[in-house]
């Protein structure tokens, strides 16, 4: 078992309680997270663990952080990765069962677990918040086990780009311009590819205009009707 312990023994300030209108007009989650105690990290410095106590909730601020299991021959797999806005640490029990480490310099707001349960008891919507978001992360985990075990390469990466462009809208950003923030090795990690593989499927991707790369981590998508009838089973699905 992985284990590190960084910064989930470092003391936080308690949160003081709050009431129904110290929320009011907010998103409920996100209010819980406002004025808590902020944390930076450098990349490729973890938040957590695996193996570590599950002391607190994560909100990214800013920058990129991945989540990810290492597996007893020594290969990574990634889990998911959380842009700013994103909770990290949901669902946790007593331990993280994944370890947490930012790909970018990125900072957090950290919220004692004890004290996300103790706004629940009084919150419905915060509640009805925490079942949305760990929805999400179930409908992420099941997405991520048919891409595995059921697509192409081209098609998983295809899925990977097309789930980019809907969370941006769901966030009201530019949908068709993507900063992708992780490195090729991240996405092979995550889609269960080589590295040369995603490297040559985005180099495909360009040549049929699907997308465009002004940089490594920068995509612009050109045709995404192709790109949606790729992801689902319906293009071309040669590696």
């Amino acid at each position: 078992m992985l284990t590190c312990g960084y910064g989930e023994t470092t003391a936080f300030t308690t949160l003081p309680r709050r009431t129904a209108s110290a929320s009011h007009g907010q998103d409920s989650l996100a209010a819980h997270f406002n004025g808590t105690p902020s944390r930076r990290l450098e990349a490729k410095e973890h938040v957590f663990c695996e193996g570590d106590t599950a002391r607190y909730v994560y909100r990214v601020e800013s920058g990129l952080i991945c989540t990810y299991r290492m597996m007893p021959d020594g290969r990574r797999q990634v889990v998911d990765f959380a842009f700013p806005g994103d909770i990290v640490g949901l669902g946790a029990n007593r331990e993280h069962s994944t370890s947490a480490q930012a790909i970018r310099p990125s900072r957090l707001r950290c919220l004692p677990a004890s004290t996300l349960a103790e706004a629940m008891r009084g919150d419905a919507r915060l509640t009805v918040k925490l079942y949305e978001a760990l929805a999400e992360e179930l409908r992420a985990a099941r997405e991520l086990l048919l891409s595995v075990c059921q697509r192409s390469a081209a098609e998983r990466l295809a899925a990977f780009l097309v789930a980019l462009v809907r969370r941006n809208e769901r966030r009201d950003l530019d949908a068709d311009t993507l900063d992708l923030g992780m490195t090729r090795t991240d996405i092979a990690d995550f889609l269960g590819l080589t590295i040369e593989t995603v490297s040559r499927t985005f180099t495909r991707f360009r040549a049929q205009g699907l997308i465009d790369i002004a940089q490594c981590t920068a995509i612009t998508i050109v045709d995404r009707e192709g790109l949606e009838e790729l992801a689902a089973g319906g293009g071309n699905p040669s590696d």
